[in-house]
């Protein structure tokens, strides 16, 4: 009996580690049936099997190629992408065959952020109407689930869909109305990835090797490593906390009292908002061998203390991506910080100012202006759709030569005459607007620096720019508060961004 028990478990255990030693071919999550691919270049197809394993890839309408696994089980080939279209049929075969279906090839974006990306169709305008029209199956959906780590990955847990009812009331308001839009105008499959996490600051998304290399950065590392050491005191402050609130809950259900709010669990080290480079590592860098178009981003509330930090931080995202991906100077987009009450005086000015002076510096990047279209009271203002359409409007234009107005009024440069400053504008499509009567939230100073309300009129393309109070002038500002609500636009309905002319020290300036 013994030595049949014996033989089992031998035969068993051989079993075994003849499954392990012979690995099925495996893709990334990323990779998978409703996926769209990148029109006009070469698709990436890549994953993991045996050492030495040979492996073939054929695209129907496109051809095959195939390759053998390296010593450490990676592959990866490269193929021509199938006319713009589909559905289209993916097969990889190795020791075993995975069949990837229901291919849509035509433009493909990243939809990336905080929380404003990762707000959701059903929780902002109009939501049961716009979930209820969502039947637009050429637009596929992907989301990249939140994550983090302290090493770059090769995979991440993600999934694609059709755009339809059922499936676009969790995906990224601002990202589905952006790719409705460009199908509307494109007439072909737009596939939306979405990596967003709420509150996660603009160093969560950076390559951690990029921030070790730079002086500037040592401040991010440094807050880290203190929680590092930090932690096990807080947990140990957390679990006494814990024990006196399980005490306080009883004493209230005993006095029918309502009872107190459960302590919380401090953030630890590797939480998404609190490790730099986390979220690149864990959802950036997997998907970064897949070839997109661009990027729309949406993110900077969780940076508004630190904007002058942000005027590096955020063209170093934009250089690190794009490096990363290997595909050029991609467009990238994104939204001006939308108004919003906080308790801190103009951060929210200065972070809207590193973002204009990035759109500035920065090739091939756009930026929509959300000055009209926030909520002050609510730092998710719940009007993506114009959100999306103001992205697109930049991709439309800068990207597919389409002949649209993309931007209001950006400042260029000023000029003083006597007792006024004149101020001259890019972007003035059509001509200049005052919304609503005259010109507000213009403020102008002398050398003492003392900033005043001012008189602003339209001349031409330009804004003349006066005070009674001010006999000679040297700067302007415009829209400089955390709440701006401005009524200066271009003919094409589009708001001017705000801007000051000086570079006086900032609040954050030295915020790091």
């Amino acid at each position: 009996m013994k030595n049949i028990r014996r033989l089992a478990f031998l035969i068993l255990f051989f079993l075994v580690i003849n499954s392990l030693s012979h690995a099925d071919v495996r893709l990334p999550a990323i990779i998978s049936d409703d996926m769209v691919l990148q029109q006009g270049g070469p698709v990436n197809v890549w994953g993991w099997a045996d050492p030495g394993e040979e492996v073939k890839v054929a695209i129907a309408g496109s051809g095959s190629a195939k390759t053998v696994a390296d010593k450490d089980g990676n592959w990866k080939l490269k193929l021509d992408a199938p006319p713009a279209g589909g559905p289209y049929q993916i097969e990889i075969a190795g020791k075993n065959t995975i069949t990837v279906k229901n291919v849509l090839v035509g433009e493909v974006w990243l939809c990336s952020g905080q929380s404003n990306m990762g707000f959701l169709v059903r929780e902002g305008q109009n939501a049961e109407t716009e979930i209820a029209q969502a039947n637009y199956p050429q637009i596929r959906l992907c989301t990249v689930e939140v994550a983090t780590a302290t090493q770059p990955q090769k995979d991440c847990t993600a999934g694609w869909s059709e755009c339809a009812p059922e499936t676009v009331a969790n995906f990224s308001a601002a990202g589905y109305f952006f790719g409705r839009k460009l199908y509307q105008q494109l007439k072909v499959p737009i596939g939306l990835i979405r990596a967003a996490k709420g509150g996660s600051p603009v160093e969560s998304w950076i390559a951690p090797d990029i921030l070790a290399s730079d002086p500037d950065y040592a401040p991010i590392l440094q807050r880290h490593a203190q929680l590092v050491a930090d932690y096990p005191s807080l947990l140990q402050e957390y679990q006494r906390q814990v024990a006196q609130w399980k005490q306080a809950v009883q004493q209230a259900n005993a006095a029918g009292n309502q009872p107190p709010r459960e302590p919380r669990l401090p953030f630890g080290p590797d939480h998404p908002l609190k490790l730099p480079g986390g979220m690149y590592n864990a959802m950036i860098m997997p998907i970064t061998s897949f070839p997109i178009k661009g990027v729309i981003w949406y993110q900077g509330e969780s940076n508004n203390g630190r904007a002058y930090q942000y005027r590096k931080l955020f063209p170093a995202l934009i250089e690190n991506w794009r490096s990363a991906w290997g595909e050029g100077d991609f467009p990238f987009l994104f939204v001006q910080i939308a108004p919003f009450k906080w308790h801190t005086p103009v951060t929210w000015a200065e972070l809207r100012e590193a973002q204009l002076m990035t759109l500035r510096s920065v090739p091939n990047t756009g930026m929509a202006v959300t000055t009209d279209i926030g909520d002050i009271s609510n730092i998710h203002p719940k009007n993506k759709q114009d959100v999306g359409d103001r992205l697109a409007l930049w991709a439309l234009a800068k990207t597919y030569a389409r002949d649209v107005v993309y931007s209001g009024p950006l400042y260029r440069k000023m000029k003083v005459e006597d007792n006024k400053i004149r101020l001259f504008f890019d972007y003035t499509d059509g001509g200049l607007v005052a919304k609503d009567g005259p010109l507000t939230e213009f403020t102008i100073a002398g050398s003492d620096k003392n900033f005043v309300d001012a008189d602003a009129v339209i001349d031409g393309d330009t804004v003349l720019v006066s005070s009674d109070k001010i006999d000679l002038p040297v700067a302007v500002r415009f829209g400089w508060s955390n709440i701006p609500q401005p009524n200066f636009f271009n003919k094409a309905g589009l708001p001017a961004s705000p801007f000051r002319t000086d570079d006086w020290p900032g609040v954050t300036m030295g915020s790091n």
